[in-house]
């Protein structure tokens, strides 16, 4: 028994179409077959009961309503009354038009119910069978190809022509019309009577007096032969309106079912339009009513149709009325799932859907080219079916649209992508398919026919391609899809079996059709289970393009946009007004020179004028050059496109700029701009989403610039870059110069060779960047841009600071004679000041400590430099240091302890931290030395000027962090060690100076002590500064010199002298640091002396200067020998007084012989530099192990 199982209200049914219908039955055939079916739209109103006819109603009379509209029937009754007029040619595109969700996708079949059942009757039944198939995407689209018909308009018109011959020469050659015979229209008569008599209630059927019997002599009214046709439009019929409104009711393309359904028999899904009349009464919501003749039996193709019709339309019950020469005699009631087994009706349901899937797979395996028309056919009274690829055929004719499918086909292809494309995101793997359908939807047009079509399919075709998506490996998103149903092909590629090169030939060919695609040799083949299986032999080439790259993916994308321009193009009518430009004539470009083109206050007019274009968008202003009218779809179009190509040539500029290819970058971003430029003309209104992309624009033409003027030393390779065009961009820039001059941000995108100029115009394109932003009330919603902008604002001006600044360090450099600083000087420095301020500020609205610290500590080293511009010459013996330097090197310190204060603390940034604490205590150093060194004793006294000295240098070693290791603590253990030499060289002065206060002497001694061993300490760490080393050691002996002039006893004398030897013993590392570098430099020499004549006398070791050496050695030997003499001199005098041997006299003895030697030694002028090193080092051996000897004999 069968199982019925309510999924939703089948009854139901609406009479609009505005929403699908989800009512559906699903039942299962006698456990056989599983069918269920979805009401996705009907136009019949609320089903009326049927009215039982009395027994002996004469169905040949015709009733009072026949063929009249009735409320209950609606408009159209004989539609709703199941007009058995055959199907139009184009019926499965109107439905696929109305539910294009369905198609390419889930449907497998789309077609009339009567195509399906005469197709699942084909093992049954000897009649003919003709239908074209249609492929879109998974989707195979049946339409009956009525031939008869077909040739009828071929004899009238000469169309199809080639497919006559063809049809005669292969499969009839006597074809001729065939009439239907008297009978056929009888029994269409009485049927149409019996279905109007049938509608119950108020328009009740009653029969009426007839003077005539016309009804039964030929056709019924309105379904005349003519009527009943086919209505075929010409090859080439379709209005411009279809593109506009494909769904439209011309020529056969509307949906004119009663009701459409998703019928799913078993794993097949098909969207199926019937009218067969639905009536209600019986046991359940639905009946379907049928008229039999009492004398004839109902065959298996009568019992097939008729389940067939009830499964699609999931009617549970058939009502069949029996009669007799038109007599009513009775009625019966019959289950659909017992149809099957009715007597001399008999017929298996697994057999009928195993030829379902047989022919469903047979169809999907040959059918594989999209876009194809391909004719099913089998001859009446034969077993054979075969498969004609009809587009293959008409090749060869001079005109595709011979064949009337091409532009229904192409549409639909369109349609189905247009759908897929608004869900795009949702799923990426789709684009393979969505650009097969595009592709294989444009090899169907002509551009001359369908301009509007062609431009919109090239721009999907664009859009699928994400230009904005972060770099990845570009195949990832779109996984080829092997063997599933969606991977047809989109090449013309040719079959096994298919010979395409076949000719015809004059003589009659054999039967053996050599120009079908696939053949089934017999149709008793569909009935055995899975005799064909859906074999794709094709490649999966819709799988998305994989793009090796940024430019190759921006490349595809402007060669679909050049097609979309050059069909939006050629069908703008006016031409008169157009600028003469030949598409192959590349477009001169302007190079100006920054002399010629009036330098920053152009650029300041140009700027002016952008900004107020831009804010005229505000008012709605906009006008093409070609004619365009706004708002017609040539307009719409081409903003879009140009949209397009904009976003691809910033792409492209943006991969060329990670490249460092930055005139080819400018280029890129120049078209970008031309394409905006243009778009603004056209545009009546700017979209938020455009202008923050026009900023986005104008930052990277800022950054490029900027690029430019950083890698100067290139600009010859970079010209070349920026002057190269290729066709396609000089067919871009023609289609964009019909609209508009494209000059709009030519200041922008000038390749420049003046350094300043490139960097006026970088920081203009991050002003105007800004601007839009400001003025469109953008900054809010796009926070990210607005900070970048800003950031890139502060980074050039620091840029440009930089560049005014090194450009007066320069002038101050030249300036030889005057020692006043000269006007262009001055402007260089208000120049450089104001850039940084506005730079501070600029990254002080974004809160971007780090960078403001930055600018902050560039804007005090510019202080140094107008410090240092204001300093004396050299020549000038009176140099004082001078309260101009005073207050600039006060400015600096202000600006480097800002920028401290902007940090906060190191952990913000601790490079940048290190840096300006660096800057500073340069600065206090600086100061404090000008102070020390060029004292102003003019204005002040000399303890003012020592005090001052010494709290600068304090204060520079506050700032100098030895402590931290890092690659500047060398630089500041030697800067510490300096600062600590001249504040100990300075309290040594004072002490030498001064005369009186003996508190304040000792404590210039202390001090002067404190900071020798301090720098002594610090200079020791320093592996590279031994000459500073030893000139601190000698100043320390001289010191100890000083203090034992002033000395009265002996014992105190040689205790002083004891320690100024032990300081000089303390050099033998400094001395032996020398005599290593002294060797390795006369190694280097004796190696490269084949090359000797390169090595200039100067180029000496790059740590030691022999010059200072010499001096300073001259002098150790000096302070050595006097030493040495002394301390002879006093211990002889004290052995006199004291007598005896004790360890005074082995110091006496060692000082003699090292005096001894000493003497020798510098007596000998012939010795080199390093002999002379060797004797100090010896001797201060000698003198080390004497004093180790007798330390505390001494004492």
């Amino acid at each position: 028994m069968e199982e019925l199982r309510v999924v939703g209200a089948a009854a139901s049914l609406r009479g609009d179409a505005e929403e699908p219908k989800q009512g559906s039955v699903l039942f299962l055939g006698g456990n056989e077959v599983k069918s269920s079916a979805v009401v996705k739209y009907s136009s019949a109103p609320p089903q009326a009961a049927f009215a039982r006819l009395q027994e002996k109603t004469d169905l040949k009379l015709p009733p009072a309503n026949w063929l009249r509209e009735s409320a209950k029937l609606g408009p159209a009754g004989t539609t709703i009354l199941g007009n058995n007029k055959k199907s139009k040619p184009f019926s499965s595109f109107g439905m696929a038009y109305d539910f294009i969700d369905s198609v390419g996708n889930d449907v497998d079949v789309v077609s009339d119910s009567e195509n399906i059942k005469k197709l699942l009757k084909i093992p049954y039944s000897k009649s003919h069978v003709s239908m074209a198939v249609h492929r879109i995407g998974r989707t195979l689209l049946l339409d009956e190809l009525d031939i008869q018909e077909l040739f009828m308009r071929s004899s009238q018109t000469g169309d199809w022509t080639w497919l006559k011959e063809f049809y005669q020469r292969l499969i009839d050659q006597k074809w001729q019309r065939k009439k239907k015979s008297k009978e056929h229209w009888y029994q269409k008569a009485i049927l149409s009577k019996f279905l109007y008599y049938s509608i119950n209630g108020d328009g009740a059927a009653q029969p009426v007096p007839s003077t005539s019997k016309q009804h039964q002599e030929g056709p019924v009214s309105g379904e005349s032969d003519e009527a009943g046709r086919a209505s075929w439009p010409a090859p080439f019929e379709m209005p411009s309106s279809l593109s506009e409104d494909p769904g439209a009711s011309n020529q056969g393309l509307k949906n004119d079912f009663v009701r459409n359904i998703l019928w799913t028999f078993e794993d097949i899904h098909m969207l199926v339009g019937s009218n067969m009349p639905i009536f209600g009464g019986g046991r359940y919501p639905a009946v379907s009513l049928r008229l039999r003749d009492n004398n004839k039996p109902i065959n298996v193709l009568t019992g097939i149709d008729y389940w067939l019709d009830n499964l699609i339309c999931n009617v549970p019950e058939l009502v069949m009325c029996f009669h007799v020469n038109g007599i009513v005699q009775k009625y019966e009631m019959i289950k659909t799932e017992d149809i099957p087994n009715l007597e001399n009706s008999n017929f298996s349901t697994k057999v009928i859907k195993d030829i379902a899937q047989n022919i469903l797979s047979f169809l999907k395996s040959n059918c594989t080219k999209e876009g194809h028309t391909y004719w099913l056919f089998k001859a009446s009274g034969s077993d054979i079916v075969k498969l004609y690829d009809l587009t293959t055929l008409c090749e060869e004719t001079e005109d595709k649209y011979q064949n009337p499918f091409t532009m229904p086909v192409a549409i639909l292809l369109y349609k189905v992508a247009c759908n897929m494309m608004l869900k795009k995101n949702q799923n990426k793997k789709h684009y393979g398919t969505i650009r097969t359908l595009l592709l294989n939807c444009l090899k169907l047009l002509d551009n001359g026919r369908h301009p509007q079509i062609i431009a919109s399919a090239n721009y999907m075709l664009s859009e699928l391609f994400q230009l904005d998506e972060p770099k990845k490996e570009d195949g990832t998103d779109f996984p080829i899809s092997g063997n599933s149903d969606e991977s047809y092909s989109e090449e013309e590629e040719e079959m096994p079996d298919s010979d395409e090169n076949g000719s015809y030939s004059n003589s009659s060919d054999p039967p053996d059709d050599n120009k079908a695609v696939a053949v089934i040799k017999s149709v008793g083949e569909l009935s055995v289970p899975e005799k064909y299986k859906s074999v794709h032999r094709i490649r999966p080439s819709c799988a998305f393009p994989v793009c090796h790259g940024t430019e190759e993916r921006c490349r595809l994308v402007l060669n679909y946009v050049l097609e979309g321009l050059k069909s939006v193009d050629s069908s703008v009518k006016k031409e008169g007004d157009l600028p003469a430009a030949d598409p192959s004539t590349p477009i001169p470009l302007k190079y100006e020179d920054e002399s010629t083109s009036g330098g920053p206050e152009c650029l300041e007019k140009q700027m002016a004028l952008f900004l107020d274009k831009m804010g005229s968008f505000q008012k709605g202003k906009h006008s093409s050059q070609s004619g365009m009218i706004p708002g017609s779809w040539q307009y719409k179009m081409k903003l879009q496109l140009i949209l397009k190509s904009s976003k691809a040539y910033y792409v492209l500029s943006d991969a060329a700029v990670i490249l460092q290819k930055y005139g080819r970058a400018l280029r890129y971003i120049k078209l970008a701009l031309q394409c905006h430029d243009t778009y603004c003309c056209l545009c009546a209104s700017m979209l938020p989403e455009v202008l923050v992309f026009l900023c986005q624009c104008l930052t990277l033409c800022g950054d490029i610039q900027l690029m430019l003027a950083q890698n100067a030393n290139n600009r010859a390779a970079y010209l070349e870059e920026y002057n190269y065009q290729t066709k396609e961009d000089q067919e871009i820039l023609h289609s964009l110069h019909r609209e508009s001059r494209c000059q709009a941000f030519a200041w922008a995108t000038d390749l420049s060779t003046d350094l300043e100029c490139q960097l006026s115009v970088s920081c203009k394109c991050y002003e105007a960047a800004y601007e839009i932003l400001l003025f469109s009330n953008l900054k809010n919603q796009n926070p990210e841009q607005h900070i970048q902008v800003l950031k890139r604002m502060g980074n050039i001006r620091n840029e440009i600071g930089v560049f005014y600044m090194n450009q007066a360090a320069a002038v101050q450099t030249e300036r030889v004679g005057n020692k006043n600083v000269s006007t262009t000087e001055q402007q260089l420095w208000k120049k450089s000041f104001s850039c940084f301020e506005e730079g501070i500020q600029n990254f002080e609205s974004i809160d971007d400590a780090t960078n403001a610290a930055l600018l902050l500590c560039n804007t005090g080293r510019l202080m140094r430099i107008c410090a240092q511009a204001h300093c004396a010459t050299e020549g000038d013996f009176k140099r004082e240091f001078s309260p101009e330097e005073a207050l600039y090197y006060n400015k600096a310190i202000d600006y480097y302890l800002k920028a401290l204060r902007s940090l906060g603390k190191r952990d913000v940034h601790p490079a940048v931290w290190d840096s300006v604490n660096w800057e500073l205590s340069t600065t206090y150093f600086t100061m404090a030395t000008l102070q020390q060194d060029y004292a102003p004793l003019s204005r002040k006294a000399q303890e003012q000027i020592e005090k001052e000295v010494s709290e600068a240098m304090m204060k520079s070693l506050k700032y100098c962090d030895v402590d931290t290791v890092s690659a500047r603590q060398p630089l500041c253990q030697y800067r510490a060690a300096t600062i600590h030499h001249r504040l100990a060289s300075m309290y040594h002065s004072c002490l030498r100076n001064q005369v009186g206060d003996e508190h304040l002497r000792k404590q210039h001694r202390v001090l002067a002590d404190l900071h020798y061993s301090k720098a002594v300490r610090l200079f020791q760490l320093l592996k590279d500064a031994p000459c500073e080393f030893l000139r601190v050691q000698l100043e320390r002996v001289a010191f100890a010199e000083f203090q034992m002039a002033s000395q009265n006893s002996s014992a105190g004398k040689l205790k002083t002298l004891f320690g100024a030897l032990d300081i000089m013993a303390k050099t033998k590392g400094a001395f032996q640091l020398i005599r290593k570098e002294l060797v390795a430099e006369s190694e280097q020499m004796s190696e490269n002396k084949s090359t000797a004549e390169n090595v200039s006398p100067n180029d000496s070791s790059a740590g030691l200067n022999k010059e200072e050496v010499l001096k300073l050695l001259g002098i150790f030997e000096s302070r050595m020998s006097f030493l040495l003499l002394q301390s002879i001199k006093l211990l002889t005098a004290t052995k006199k007084k004291i007598g005896g041997i004790n360890e005074e006299e082995v110091v006496l003895k060692t000082n003699k012989q090292v005096y001894s030697l000493l003497l020798r030694a510098t007596a000998n002028k012939s010795m080199t530099l390093l002999e002379r090193i060797e004797v100090i080092v010896n001797l201060l051996e000698q003198l080390a192990q004497n004093a180790e000897g007798s330390n505390g004999g001494v004492q």
